[in-house]
């Protein structure tokens, strides 16, 4: 993702537009919401996550193909998918022994494919 260093420019002088404050403020979600939102999109910052959520992307898998993917260990991966579990990106199905993961939900899928999206804009331009 391209990043440019450019400061944000602010107001030469102070006047705060009451109506346009209002409208937000009566807009904005609950504090705790956010707080929530907060710790959703910190689930997102961790690469193996991410890959984790691309290849659950493509197909619904067991620990042993995650692993094999992405050349790491089967306790690493169920680590992970853990703390995707309790956030509520990934669920679970039992076949027999084995234990499969998917997405928990098309939200997931959305919010995957616009990041993408989003950050390959800048190689397009």
């Amino acid at each position: 993702m391209k990043r440019t260093h450019e400061h944000a420019e602010s107001c030469e002088y102070i006047h705060v537009h009451e109506d346009i404050v209002e409208k937000v403020n009566d807009r904005m979600p609950a504090e705790d919401d956010l707080d929530d939102l907060a710790d959703f999109f910190k689930i997102f910052g961790d690469t193996t996550r991410i890959k984790i959520l691309y290849v659950l992307l493509c197909s619904e898998m067991c620990v042993c193909d995650l692993a094999q993917i992405l050349n790491m260990t089967q306790s690493a991966i169920s680590h992970q998918l853990r703390v995707l579990k309790q956030m509520d990106l990934v669920k679970s199905r039992r076949e027999g022994k084995t234990i499969f993961y998917s997405l928990a939900d098309g939200h997931i899928t959305t919010i995957l494919s616009q990041g993408l999206d989003h950050i390959q804009e800048d190689e397009v331009r």
